[in-house]
């Protein structure tokens, strides 16, 4: 049967992206911040949000036909991705690795957990913080330690210059201050 003569129901869920696999023999390092949104995350699906969509579908399927019944199709799909993200997020916590950065040895290099203010080439000033896979937040300067910015930047003292290769081409940074 031909798509154009089914009936298809549009429902809006919060389709959450899936979070960046990690690379092959790395360890899932991570903040106690990072661990803590994770956690507050992982207790605010199974507490407010899952129990919500529940009620939600099994009131719709109490209403009879289920075929034709939008908020028992959205809901179940929406209970199937909430249920997916707390597997993922179960999965990720028992191999999270809290790194206390302000316990670094050596703070006059930049290692995981440091605060970086450094000099692009167009005499741009930036600062980024080198965290986890999980909690890398780009909107907060936060990055991941295994992107090609932390990669180039771990291991510099202040006032090193290093250079960035990525897929846009490379370019040169001036480390200007570190902090953890």
């Amino acid at each position: 049967m031909s798509k154009a003569f089914t009936k298809e129901i549009e429902c809006e869920a919060d389709v959450e992206g899936d979070a960046p696999s990690l690379p092959a023999g790395v360890k899932n390092y991570i903040t106690a911040e990072g661990f803590q949104r994770l956690q507050d995350e992982f207790s605010r699906l199974q507490r407010i949000e899952r129990p919500a969509i529940v009620e939600t579908v099994a009131w719709a399927a109490s209403n009879g036909d289920r075929s034709e019944n939008g908020d028992y199709i959205c809901g179940k799909r929406r209970l199937r991705e909430i249920d997916r993200r707390l597997r993922f997020l179960r999965k990720r916590m028992e191999i999270a690795e809290i790194v206390v950065p302000a316990k670094q040895k050596d703070q006059e290099r930049v290692y995981f957990g440091a605060t970086v203010r450094f000099l692009t080439e167009n005499s741009e000033q930036k600062t980024v913080r080198i965290v986890g896979i999980d909690e890398a937040r780009p909107e907060h300067q936060e990055i991941s330690w295994v992107s090609p910015v932390a990669k180039a930047l771990l291991k510099a003292r202040e006032g090193d210059s290093v250079l960035v290769r990525t897929p846009a081409g490379s370019q040169r940074l001036e480390i200007l201050k570190i902090s953890y």
